[in-house]
């Protein structure tokens, strides 16, 4: 990768692309060299715009099909858009090994990040550590009402962490009494129970609650403007081209120990 990151971002019209587009100008080392929109060739937009990194902030119907055009370009990508499951980060993986054969520590890199907030990979990492210590958990999220996937990504990354580190503790299902109506509990995501909030007025919020007998902890984060998810998409950009393969979430690239 040459000194000056080139970026392509993917979704540039959109609210989080635009923002995107702005942060990458205003940041020293990067260069913004291709907006593209639906209906572009997003393979060619990247290819012909000789982009090192492809930022991806779409939606969840075409996000898998753009990594998979951003790889075959020969670029990096950085992923922002939710909605990814086993199946479909198995698949990039899997296209990663094709292209990155032999290429060793140059290999090419994809981060998918449920959310690039830093306040929310925060909270994320702390709920992991907090839950091995309480009997319940369960996680609420908050979004505005334009969001098209349900639970959110974040809320999925954060009730799929908590529940290894209650596996991990022995810990059985949290207490739960209900016999009927379990779709008002919301989603379940590995036995944690996740609540989806779409509210106008809203941007991205999550509440974590952990209780014991007697007492209760909760974490929660609140994003007020998209700004707040700029430091971590410009992080992002700077380290997937270190990191051949593909890493999920955003805590992998902080120093979190």
């Amino acid at each position: 990768m040459s000194t000056t990151i080139k970026v392509a971002v993917i979704g540039a019209a959109g609210r989080m692309g635009a923002q995107t587009c702005a942060a990458v100008e205003e940041a020293t080392g990067l260069e913004l060299v291709a907006r593209l929109n639906a209906g572009d060739d997003v393979g060619a937009g990247v290819r012909d715009s000789r982009a090192d990194v492809a930022v991806d902030f779409t939606v969840p119907a075409v996000t898998e099909d753009n990594v998979h055009a951003v790889l075959d370009a020969g670029a990096h990508a950085v992923v922002g858009t939710t909605g990814w499951d086993d199946a479909s980060r198995g698949r990039v993986v899997d296209h990663l090994e094709r292209v990155n054969a032999g290429r060793g520590a140059s290999g090419l890199g994809v981060l998918i990040a449920p959310n690039f907030g830093l306040s929310a990979v925060l909270a994320m990492t702390f709920a992991a550590k907090a839950a091995r210590y309480f009997e319940s958990a369960e996680v609420v999220e908050l979004h505005h009402p334009n969001k098209v996937d349900a639970p959110s990504g974040t809320a999925r990354h954060t009730a799929a962490a908590i529940a290894a580190a209650r596996a991990d503790a022995g810990l059985g299902p949290s207490p739960d009494a209900t016999e009927d109506g379990w779709e008002a509990r919301g989603a379940d995501v590995d036995g944690v129970r996740v609540h989806a909030v779409r509210l106008r007025g809203l941007v991205a919020h999550e509440e974590i609650l952990f209780g014991n007998a007697g007492e209760q902890l909760t974490i929660r984060q609140d994003s007020f403007d998209r700004a707040s998810f700029m430091p971590g998409v410009l992080l992002a950009v700077r380290e997937v081209g270190a990191r051949p393969g593909l890493t999920v979430g955003l805590e992998n690239v902080l120093d979190l120990s």
